[in-house]
């Protein structure tokens, strides 16, 4: 039996660890959550350190997802891998028939992602086989998003897909007017789209009809942020969906009128916006090909700061506590301080870098152009 005074301190200590460790969190999909904000639930140590890099067969554009310490990731040789968290060892991978360029997403079991022969693959991680597949008529390179019993994604035959995720039986699709390069976000029963049509479209996911449409001025090639602005002491919920365009400009859209809210545009250099953005209640931060990085205001696009790289960003960021973390075209790896703009970490990789992170249990996770998966954490 262990005496009261032992009890005590062993009480201490547990609560102390609770306390004091890191907050530790799985990265199922693309932008870490259904609305697709870039931002970690879990943290990072403020030092990191290369744990690992594991070489796959070609170029990584696909971003990790990570459950149970497992890391899984696709690549252009249409391999898709899985990889030990802790040792950067392959487990096993899964082959298909086209480039996987598409960020897989992890449900209940299973992972789902699409290839550029148009396949939209269901694969179980307990058997590590095919659970099911459903043929689309161009390639996928949007993330799946989930909402109840369905499972959404675009693709570049124009449509919004919509299937049941547990059978892949086809419950409906949405026609849009261009190719759709990013993923659909989730609010509520609504599914929010972004496209090269130049539209941003809210969606019924229970019925596949269109609830409203915004002229975004510019085709898209980003994912829409989420976000719910809103505070207490406003009487309704201010909505609004985050994106940056190949007009030069990144948007901030009211999704309770139906407007765009404000637009923002580099008084010096006018160039397009590829990355999607990561979203707080206080900050947008966003890369664009006029190589910065822009933290605004997500209530007026106000410039709070801007980062200048050597080259273009195209991959999208993720916040992580109080710093921010994306690739450059020239394999630079960069954490900045969210709140004033200066660089506190990097790491050259060598190789271009469109991907983006992903963070789970105090790692994070970033691929390269030449095949390469980095992990970094504490040793």
């Amino acid at each position: 039996m262990i005496a009261p005074t032992s009890r005590l301190v062993l009480f201490i200590v547990v609560s102390l660890f609770l306390i004091l460790s890191p907050a530790w969190s799985d990265w199922t999909s693309f932008r870490g959550n259904p609305q697709l904000t870039g931002v970690a639930d879990s943290e990072l140590p403020e030092k990191l350190d290369l744990l690992w890099a594991f070489k796959a067969g070609d170029i990584i554009e696909s971003t990790a997802a990570i459950v149970d310490d497992v890391v899984y990731i696709g690549a252009l040789d249409g391999y898709l891998y899985a990889i030990d968290a802790k040792s950067g060892k392959q487990i096993w991978k899964y082959q298909t028939d086209g480039p996987i360029k598409s960020s897989p997403s992890i449900n209940n079991g299973i992972i789902y992602f699409g290839d550029d022969e148009g396949v939209f693959h269901a694969v179980d991680i307990s058997t590590r086989k095919m659970k099911w597949q459903y043929q689309t008529e161009g390639e996928i390179i949007s993330s799946a998003n989930f909402l109840d019993d369905r499972v959404l994604f675009g693709c570049y035959d124009g449509f919004l897909y919509c299937l049941n995720k547990d059978n892949g039986n086809f419950l409906w699709k949405f026609e849009t007017e261009g190719y759709i390069h990013g993923t659909p976000a989730i609010y509520g029963d609504f599914t929010i789209v972004t496209g090269c049509d130049s539209y941003l479209r809210v969606i019924n996911i229970k019925d596949g009809k269109q609830t409203q449409q915004v002229n975004l001025g510019a085709y898209v090639g980003a994912s829409p942020a989420i976000l719910d602005t809103g505070t207490e002491t406003q009487k309704r919920s201010i909505l609004r969906a985050y994106c940056g365009t190949y007009g030069n400009e990144v948007l901030g859209v009211d999704l309770n009128l139906g407007e765009i809210a404000w637009n923002y545009e580099n008084p010096d250099r006018q160039l397009p916006f590829f990355a999607s953005a990561a979203v707080t209640k206080n900050l947008v931060i966003i890369g664009g090909r006029d190589k910065m990085m822009h933290a605004l205001s997500p209530e007026t696009g106000e410039p709070k700061w801007t980062y200048t790289t050597k080259s273009r960003i195209e991959s999208s960021p993720v916040i992580v506590g109080k710093r921010v973390f994306f690739g450059t075209s020239r394999g630079m790896f960069i954490a900045l301080d969210i709140t004033s703009g200066d660089e506190v970490w990097s790491f050259e990789t060598g190789s271009s870098i469109v991907a983006s992170p992903s963070v789970a249990n105090g790692k994070i996770y970033i691929g390269t152009e030449d095949g390469v998966l980095y992990c970094f954490g504490e040793k």
